[in-house]
C-alpha cells in the first residue's frame, strides 16, 4: 500500500512516491479519510484532531506534533504506531520553564499588576542565583532545561526513573524534595506520575519554594495546591493546570502566589521549523525502509 501522509502543511517535502494531502485538498471536516496512512495532527488541534482517526481504517502511523502523548493513546488500534515529537519542543518550553521561574522569583507578576495600577511599588523579590533547583523528568527538556540553568549561579539536579544522563532515580526524590529551592515538573503524565504532587509531597516543599509545571496538569493534586498556595508557604508558576482550561472562577486563579499560563510551552516561532524537520525526516525513512523515530507504540 502506498504511503499517504496528511499533514497541515501544504509544500512539505516528501520523498517520491510518498502523496502528501493536506487542507489545501484534503479538509478534514468533509473528505475521504480512508486513504491517509500516516497523520500528523494539526498541532493545538486537540482531542477534535486525534478523533480524526476513527475516520482513518488505514492508519498506521500516528504521529503526534508534541512530545506528550497521553492523550493519543486511546485512539491506537492494534497494528499502528505511535511516535512523539520529541525534540521539537524543547528549545521553546525549556525556555519557557526558565523565564517562569525568573519572573516568579523576581516578582514579575506583581511589577505587571503595578504598572497596570500606575504604582511605583519598590520591593526586594528572590534572585535565581544559588538557588537549588530540580528538574524531575530528565528527558530532552529536562536536560535542555538544565542546559539554560547552567550560565546561572544555580546547583541543578535532575531526576528520573532510569538515572540516566547523570540524573537521580525518582526513588530517591522525596529525600532530596525538602532541600529544593525550586522544583520543575517535566515528565509524561501516565500513571505513575498522575498525583505525583498531592498533598503530601506539596507538604514537604520547604518554606518559600517555587514549583513549576511545564508537564501536564494531573500530574499536580489542583485542590492540595490550591490550599498550599492559600497558605502562603510556596509559590507555583504553572503552564499546565487539571482542568485545562482552567474554568473561569475557578480557585486556583486567585490562589495566592501563583503565575499562570494558558499553556503555550510549545507554541512559539521555533515549533514550526523543527516539525516540519521531523516530519520530513521520518517519511525520509519510511522511504528508505529505516525505522521511524520516537517510537512510543510499535505497531509493527
Amino acid at each position: 500500500m502506498s504511503t499517504v501522509v496528511w499533514t497541515q502543511w501544504d509544500d512539505l517535502t516528501i520523498p517520491e512516491g510518498i502523496i502528501g494531502l493536506s487542507p489545501a485538498n484534503t479538509p478534514l471536516e468533509s473528505a475521504d479519510l480512508s486513504a491517509i496512512t500516516f497523520y500528523v495532527p494539526s498541532y493545538m488541534g486537540g482531542r477534535a484532531a486525534l478523533e480524526k482517526t476513527l475516520h482513518m481504517p488505514n492508519l498506521s502511523v500516528l504521529q503526534m506534533p508534541n512530545a506528550g502523548y497521553d492523550d493519543a493513546l486511546e485512539f491506537i488500534r492494534p497494528g499502528m504506531t505511535l511516535c512523539n515529537g520529541r525534540g521539537i519542543h524543547d528549545a521553546s518550553t525549556a525556555e519557557l520553564a526558565v523565564g517562569l521561574t525568573i519572573a516568579s522569583l523576581r516578582g514579575f507578576p506583581e511589577l505587571i499588576r503595578a504598572q497596570d495600577a500606575g504604582l511605583w511599588k519598590h520591593a526586594r523579590y528572590q534572585s535565581i542565583s544559588d538557588k537549588r533547583i530540580g528538574i524531575v523528568g530528565f528527558g530532552s527538556i529536562g536536560q535542555t532545561i538544565a542546559k539554560n540553568l547552567s550560565g546561572f549561579d544555580v546547583e541543578v539536579i535532575g531526576f528520573s526513573q532510569s538515572g540516566r544522563d547523570g540524573s537521580i532515580t525518582m526513588d530517591q526524590f522525596d529525600t532530596y524534595l525538602p532541600t529544593l529551592d525550586v522544583v520543575i515538573l517535566i515528565l509524561p503524565l501516565n500513571d505513575g506520575s498522575r498525583g505525583l504532587f498531592g498533598a503530601k509531597r506539596l507538604a514537604a516543599l520547604k518554606d518559600g519554594a517555587l514549583l513549576v509545571n511545564v508537564a501536564r496538569g494531573p500530574i499536580v493534586d489542583t485542590d492540595a495546591l490550591v490550599a498550599e498556595l492559600n497558605s502562603g508557604r510556596i509559590s507555583a508558576a504553572l503552564d499546565v493546570t487539571d482542568p485545562e482550561p482552567l474554568p473561569e472562577g475557578h480557585p486556583l486563579w486567585k490562589a495566592k502566589n501563583v503565575f499562570i499560563a494558558p499553556h503555550v510551552g510549545g507554541n512559539t516561532s521555533a515549533f514550526e521549523p523543527r516539525a516540519r524537520k521531523l516530519v520530513e525526516a521520518q517519511l525520509q525513512r519510511i522511504s528508505a525502509g529505516i525505522n521511524l523515530e520516537n517510537i512510543i507504540v510499535n505497531g509493527v
